[in-house]
């Protein structure tokens, strides 16, 4: 007799699972094996995948209340976003225009712009309307395949305003668990070390010790965040304030993630790789030498080519190269008001694949898997196997190539998740 369960998607012209990875996948011959099942079909019960095989020996076994019929499409993992700035208000397109005609990012910053003009925002917002202006950009993640997503606080830059943001995703996620449609699940992270505020501006290390004193003790007990983040960079927080803010996290069970190496060569990966944060992010410049020490403790490198790309630089991260050496390797949106405006982790993919020499399967690899551990969920998402949850996307397009190759357009047909049809 056949079980019955909830749901199966059958017929699949190309079931990317990447199962089997226990690990970061590393190395080009790792991160190009995706594990793919032609005219696969997958079991569903709650929200739990139960099977994966052919289709025809799925529907030997199993019988379903409801059936996908995917004949020509592609399934794989849902999307997950490891570095993203969904919670804020307001805009910054001036400032893109401003960049167009010349401006630096950090010209913008002193002038009183950047990060400081969202945060002068998300100060006079309530708790309220942070959550409604973030609810229009989780719809449109979800639209684009992004089921999980990493979400920082870090414009508020005050105990009071950094616990509203980390509220804000708390309450969110609450709804998203009632209500999946609404957007992805989150997982929150702190970044009050973002930006030294306008009131500490003579006085950076008030602001770190009102960091180390306050704000983690707070956080930590209130349980707003799992991870906590700082912006390592020269003329922000460098590296010794980087340190301290970090060993005080991890003094309060935190997990550790930061900006590293972005627009100069300042230490931010060796630093990673000294604390065996989770993950160092961006890394534009990082040395070989901190690479190979991100190498070996296991730092994934969570590259953000979409800001490069808007900022109009240059100089992506070194993508090959931290492939050859062995460097775990994820890419995200690093979505936010100012450098990096986009929900979509196709187009993050695209922009790797051009830019960055990455191949296709390796970019789906860094959004999928490789995401999945920079998140610490590797264990139930990020993978399509037994046991895991019910995550995946069904594209309209017969070959997992075409997500990074046919750009500036949505493919998703649906997304599923959780084992419900949301998209």
């Amino acid at each position: 007799m056949k079980k019955k369960i909830d749901l199966i998607v059958s017929g699949i012209s190309e079931l990317v699972t990447l199962a089997g990875a226990q690990s970061p996948r590393r190395g080009s011959a790792e991160m190009n094996q995706l594990n793919i099942i032609n005219d696969g079909a997958i079991a569903i019960k709650g929200d739990k995948i139960v099977a994966l095989s052919g289709t025809g020996d799925i529907i030997a076994k199993y019988s379903a209340w409801k059936i996908i019929k995917a004949q020509g499409k592609t399934v794989t993992p849902g999307l997950i976003d490891a570095h993203t700035h969904p919670i804020f208000m307001g805009d910054r397109a001036d400032e893109f225009e401003m960049k167009i005609k010349g401006a630096t990012y950090m010209e913008i910053a002193a002038a009183g712009g950047g990060i400081k003009s969202t945060v002068r925002k998300v100060r006079q917002a309530s708790k309220e309307n942070l959550k409604k202006n973030a609810g229009q950009y989780l719809k449109r993640f979800l639209a684009c395949g992004t089921t999980t997503l990493e979400a920082k606080s870090g414009y508020g830059l005050t105990l009071a305003d950094e616990i509203k943001m980390l509220e804000a995703i708390k309450e969110i996620n609450a709804s998203v668990r009632v209500r999946p449609k609404i957007g992805p699940t989150l997982i929150p992270t702190f970044l009050g070390a973002h930006e030294i505020p306008d009131e500490y501006k003579d006085n950076e290390s008030g602001y770190v010790d009102l960091i180390i004193n306050q704000m983690l003790p707070a956080i930590a007990q209130k349980k707003l965040a799992q991870f906590c983040d700082v912006f390592c960079e020269k003329g922000v927080f460098e590296i010794d304030d980087s340190r301290r803010i970090l060993k005080s996290a991890l003094a309060h069970s935190f997990q550790i993630k930061l900006h590293a190496d972005e627009f100069v060569t300042l230490g931010g990966a060796e630093l990673g790789a000294e604390l065996s944060a989770v993950s160092a992010d961006h890394l534009m410049f990082a040395s070989d030498k901190g690479l190979a020490q991100m190498k070996e403790k296991g730092v994934i490198a969570v590259l953000l080519p979409g800001t490069t790309f808007m900022l109009g630089l240059k100089t992506y991260a070194p993508a090959r190269k931290m492939i050859e050496m062995g460097v775990p390797i994820a890419l995200a949106t690093d979505f936010n008001p100012g450098t990096s405006m986009t929900e979509s982790l196709p187009i993050i993919m695209t922009i790797a694949c051009a830019m960055m020499r990455m191949t296709p399967a390796e970019a789906l690899t860094a959004v999928t898997i490789n995401a999945a551990h920079a998140v610490k969920k590797a264990d139930t998402i990020g993978s399509l196997e037994p046991g895991k949850k019910a995550d995946l996307v069904i594209w309209d397009t017969p070959s997992y190539k075409h997500i990074a190759y046919h750009f500036g357009i949505n493919l998703v047909e649906a997304v599923i998740k959780n084992g419900k049809r949301v998209i």
